[in-house]
């Protein structure tokens, strides 16, 4: 059996976005099957709809949290929000940011900057080692929650 974080490289070299890689690696051990949490993650990928926002990884990561200690009801909303600002905060601790342009220095949001980060190979040098540290983070905090 993979463990999560060769679950995440597998799918991310298959083409998948960061977003659908982080969050597949976790999701099925919550009971959310393949196809939902592919599509459910796939808009996220590029910093939100390739806006070069919040990394993917990031918020495939905040996915993964929610459906393994997300709140069902208004009250436990803080627990998440906690968790949440933790993964936060040892994300950027690592990599000073959580924003997809800063992360792999270009603006994918358009097609001369995507073309651009294509050049400089950021999403098969940058983007899986972001990849990896991101489901490491989850996996510390849901082992110590």
């Amino acid at each position: 059996m993979a463990t999560p974080a060769e679950m995440a490289a597998t799918v991310f070299s298959q083409n998948f976005n960061c977003s659908q890689s982080v969050f597949l690696a976790f999701a099925e051990q919550f009971g959310l099957d393949r196809e939902t949490a592919l599509k459910l993650a796939s808009p996220f990928g590029g910093g939100m709809a390739r806006r070069g926002e919040v990394c993917g990884a990031v918020t495939g990561a905040l996915l993964a949290l929610g459906l393994a200690r997300g709140a069902q009801a208004p009250a436990g909303k803080e627990e998440i929000y906690q968790l949440s600002q933790e993964f936060m905060h040892l994300f950027e601790e690592k990599h000073n940011t959580v924003l997809c342009r800063d992360l792999i220095a270009c603006d994918i949001s358009t097609p001369a900057g995507y073309q651009s980060a294509a050049e400089k190979r950021v999403f098969t040098t940058i983007c899986p080692v972001l990849v990896q540290d991101t489901v490491e983070i989850v996996q510390k905090l849901l082992e110590s929650a």
